[in-house]
């Protein structure tokens, strides 16, 4: 399998086979991300996919069970693309239980509900969406390029076409400032999408990026660890979902802390007061251990 740059996918596939379908992200505009900065979007040659996938050993395609499609949006592709690839998958994967990949609201929006309907039902199972901020002042400080209401439409469009839906937000994003605002409208709009995963990062600066510049210049102050596990805090209470699986155990993350939403929301409130209460007894990620 050969792959071009940069290749970055979610924790929970670790150990999926990575298939390389884009080159960079079709909204390649955060200041936060530095992910894709020496990568300009493109689609990659199908016969290279193809290629890759068909040239596996056996004895790796009788093995493979579940696949993530990189790089930053393979739902750019268009729905045709998309089900010749997945397609090509079934083909020659014979144990392939799940296919995932990362999506994000404008390329939601573009498709139409018969096209991600045929998508899903050619096998893309679960999309990983980066709503990073419930709130729009928060979005638009970022360069996401896009609102709260149109995140929350793209992904009831994907959930009404039968994916699931994984969706990130990231802590200390709003600066100190906005931060209580920052994770009670997170939380809201986490609630009104409803996923069936919710997956919360913490910030990190990385060089090169926008965000980088700002802080450099002063404009922007990143929080300190306890105002980001304030968030936290304030992002749990102020959501509501059917059933979800809540994780903020990444690597950038102070404190690991999860569960099952609702059933387990009152347990993760209590373990955060008792450290905000008495955050020296707190053992916190030191800052040099922290990793994106």
């Amino acid at each position: 399998m050969r792959y071009y740059g940069a290749v970055i996918r979610p924790p929970s596939e670790a150990s999926s086979l990575i298939v390389q379908v884009t080159f960079g992200c079709s909204n390649a505009s955060c200041d936060f991300c530095s992910t894709y900065l020496d990568k300009p979007f493109a689609v990659r040659p199908p016969h290279e996919v193809e290629r890759d996938i068909a040239g596996l050993p056996e004895s790796i395609k009788a093995r493979v069970r579940r696949v993530f499609l990189a790089d930053g949006d393979a739902l750019a592709l268009s729905r045709r693309r998309l089900d010749d690839l997945l397609s090509l998958l079934r083909r020659e994967l014979p144990a392939l239980e799940r296919v995932s990949c990362y999506a994000n609201a404008q390329n939601l929006l573009k498709k139409s509900p018969a096209d991600l309907r045929a998508i899903h039902e050619a096998g893309l199972e679960l999309l990983y969406l980066g709503l990073e901020s419930g709130d729009d002042a928060t979005l638009a400080a970022i360069h996401k390029g896009v609102t709260v209401a149109q995140q929350i439409e793209g992904c009831a469009k994907a959930a009404a076409a039968g994916f699931a839906l994984s969706v990130t937000a990231i802590l200390g994003l709003a600066g100190p400032q906005r931060s209580a605002l920052h994770a009670t409208a997170t939380g809201e709009a986490l609630s009104a999408i409803d996923p069936q995963y919710i997956g919360v990062l913490s910030l990190m600066v990385e060089p090169g990026t926008r965000l980088a510049a700002r802080v450099r210049s002063g404009e922007f102050v990143v929080p300190d660890a306890l105002t980001m596990l304030a968030e936290l805090r304030g992002m749990i209470a102020a959501t509501t979902v059917t059933d979800a699986v809540f994780r903020s155990n990444h690597a950038s993350n102070y404190l690991p802390v999860g569960g099952r939403l609702p059933h387990d929301k009152a347990a993760m409130l209590t373990a955060l007061d008792a450290v905000l209460a008495a955050p020296e007894r707190a053992r916190l990620k030191p800052e040099e251990w922290r990793l994106l």
